[in-house]
């Protein structure tokens, strides 16, 4: 067995990774690795990329470029045009990410799971001020993107960005050992909300649409195109933002500083879309949820 797959065994231990992963002072070891991920000295950012490259199974075949500046540089890494196609169906919701489908379902009210027996309500993670009539029973689908995935979003569908709410908080681990053990951990991250509205003649146009990427330990920041704003642990701007920012569907709308988690938040009449499975696999552009009412 060859040192890669013995260190990957160990951290296929509970315990272990949940102490290696949540016990270490998160906050801190997030801001280190944001600071030191991007420095762009040639020897460390080669050495830094590989170790990535050796302990991940990473293909920057599809990359747009292929000198990068610094290690964040690679992470944030842009694909070929094409790369990605697109499910043009205005029926279809598309995949805003890269991503490994989490829990998913119906929506009780308000009340949706992060895993089985840890539930959660709208109102603890989009905040009590928020109007949640929108997507009170509805549907909710879980993304989780690894690290070596790409790490951009784009929009689900031909839409307008009506509001963003920043929420400050923790770097909670999003993998599933965490999401088993920490009550409400999306809740307790930090993470922001994105309230979209479909735009033109599709079936569901006018429905609402929420997109909420989620930081986790070493991925506490997020960066939008439209906004001149950088959210990340040190921020402390203003925390609501009204926006009329237009995206057609497949449009990039932002990227994650290295990798997390997207909730999306669906009203009423959407359905994931049959080929879809918790555990499966799904990329960006691919049909993620259905209009069915």
């Amino acid at each position: 067995m060859s040192f890669r797959d013995q260190i990957q065994q160990i951290l296929k231990q509970e315990d272990i990774n949940f102490l290696l992963t949540n016990r270490l002072p998160r906050r801190w070891l997030t801001i280190f690795i944001g600071w030191f991920s991007k420095i762009e000295q040639p020897l460390v950012r080669d050495i830094s990329i590989a170790v990535w490259k050796y302990f991940s199974d990473i293909d920057l075949s599809e990359a747009k470029k292929n000198d990068f500046k610094s290690l964040h540089d690679c992470f944030i890494r842009e694909l070929k045009d094409g790369a990605r196609p697109i499910d043009m169906d205005t029926s279809v919701m598309t995949s805003p990410s890269e991503g490994i489908v989490g829990a998913h379902g119906r929506i009780n009210g308000t009340l949706v799971f992060q895993a089985k027996g840890f539930p959660y309500t709208l109102e603890d993670l989009l905040g009590e001020d928020e109007k949640l009539d929108d997507w009170r029973d509805g549907y909710f689908v879980t993304l989780r993107l690894t690290a070596s995935m790409y790490h951009r979003f784009h929009a689900p569908y031909d839409c307008k960005v009506e509001k963003i709410r920043y929420f400050s908080g923790d770097t909670w681990n999003v993998n599933p050992i965490a999401l088993r053990r920490v009550e409400k951990l999306f809740c307790k991250n930090e993470r922001v909300f994105i309230s979209t509205r479909f735009a033109g003649d599709a079936p569901c146009a006018n429905q609402r649409v929420a997109l909420i990427p989620v930081a986790a330990i070493l991925v506490a920041s997020v960066r939008l195109h439209f906004l001149d704003v950088l959210f990340h642990l040190k921020y402390s701007g203003s925390k609501i933002i009204s926006c009329n920012a237009p995206f057609t569907k497949g449009q990039e709308m932002g990227w994650f500083q290295h990798g997390s988690t997207i909730i999306v938040l669906a009203s009423k009449g959407f359905t994931l879309c049959n080929n879809l499975q918790q555990g499966s696999e799904v990329r960006m552009g691919q049909a993620l949820m259905r209009w069915s009412e």
